[in-house]
């Protein structure tokens, strides 16, 4: 079942089509919004084995000039080097600033597109096509692009949004469980943020470690409430002047923890499942929430499988200083986002020192 949800940003609103079999369809989505004819796919190899000649069959059979680029996969190759290799490929095809760059794949595949798109010419169009959960519900919706530097996750990068972002639940099919269980993390996070009603309905369901024990019913669902949640924040604040920073729930020290390990022992989801964990404790520490509430949000992320404790050889005294170096640190104060109820979150720059040290030290 079809469903279109629009994100109503300045100067340019635009949709996401949740389409089962919406990948065949790309070229006829795709002519709807005017564009120029010279498309580039970016993908990575896996991926585009998949479904990059649907993807490229569909965009031909409107017209459109299409060339690719792959790139490696992994978050350790989100990096300058990497998105230099697709302004080679932008050059290389001669694309125009109404060309389009086409993002198949993860969030690490749409997040160094959407950086190209929005450096390349000065900002060029960019489509998302996600094909992982998390990407589905959170990495391609936005318009936050961008790479990794060594001391720091994602501190180069710009806002850019796409002109479309066109969700197909049906490449979930050949999705790893792990990575499964990486985007879960992120409709977890919703839950939690925003809808205690997705939040019940996830508590409901029987398991949530692998996609073959989600029916199609609750899958459209959580892709739908997801979406719907990330919509809703962005079109309120595009740029993080307030608001938007709840989506960062978890992130905090999750982006710690995927840092200093290097981007090789947990990937994005699994820290911020432990991100979360230490949120919610640090969030009980601080009285703003109940231990039943705390206990209700662990029990949800052991039923998806994710961590909750930080990996093993973690010196707590290097996260804390990685904390400072947080792109969300305002005045020299690391902002973290704490539960005060599940359903809603608050924005806090006054975390002492002690408090985050002893709750990491309990992980």
């Amino acid at each position: 079942m079809k469903s279109v949800i629009s994100v109503n940003v300045q100067p340019q609103s635009y949709d996401i089509a949740i389409a089962p079999g919406g990948l065949d369809d790309l070229g006829v989505w795709m002519s709807r919004l005017k564009l120029g004819k010279k498309v580039l796919v970016v993908s990575n190899p896996a991926i585009f084995r998949r479904y990059g000649e649907r993807a490229i069959a569909g965009l031909k059979l409107v017209g459109y000039d299409v060339s690719s680029c792959l790139l490696p996969p992994g978050e350790r190759y989100k990096t300058p080097n990497s998105v230099s290799k697709i302004y080679d490929a932008a050059l290389q095809n001669r694309l125009e600033r109404n060309s389009t760059m086409v993002a198949l794949g993860g969030g690490v595949i749409g997040d160094m597109t959407g950086f190209a798109a929005a450096t390349w010419l000065r900002g060029i169009n960019v489509v998302q096509i996600p094909t992982s959960l998390l990407a589905m519900v959170d990495a391609a919706i936005g318009g936050k692009t961008g790479v990794n530097h060594p001391q720091g996750k994602n501190l180069i990068g710009a806002f850019h949004q796409p002109r479309f972002v066109l969700i197909d639940p049906q490449v979930l099919k050949t999705l790893p469980p792990r990575e499964f269980r990486a985007g879960m993390a992120e409709v977890i996070k919703y839950g939690i943020i925003w809808n205690a009603e997705l939040f019940a309905r996830l508590e409901a369901a029987k398991r949530l470690d692998q996609m073959r024990y989600v029916d199609e019913e609750l899958l459209s669902y959580i892709l739908s409430c997801s979406c719907q949640a990330k919509a809703d924040v962005v079109s309120e604040d595009e740029k993080e002047a307030g608001l938007r920073a709840i989506l960062n729930y978890g992130h905090t020290i999750g982006h710690a923890v995927e840092s200093l390990t290097g981007y090789k022992v947990v990937n994005h989801g699994e820290a911020v499942g432990i991100g979360m964990v230490a949120a919610g404790e640090i969030a009980l520490q601080l009285q703003m929430w109940t231990s039943e509430e705390a206990q209700r949000q662990n029990k949800l992320i052991e039923k998806a499988g994710l961590p909750q404790k930080l990996p093993q050889g973690l010196d707590i005294e290097e996260i804390i200083d990685s904390l400072q170096t947080d792109k969300k640190v305002k005045d020299g104060k690391v902002r973290f986002i704490l539960p005060t109820k599940i359903g809603t979150v608050t924005i806090a720059d006054r975390v002492p020192g002690d408090v985050i040290r002893e709750v990491l030290g309990k992980m």
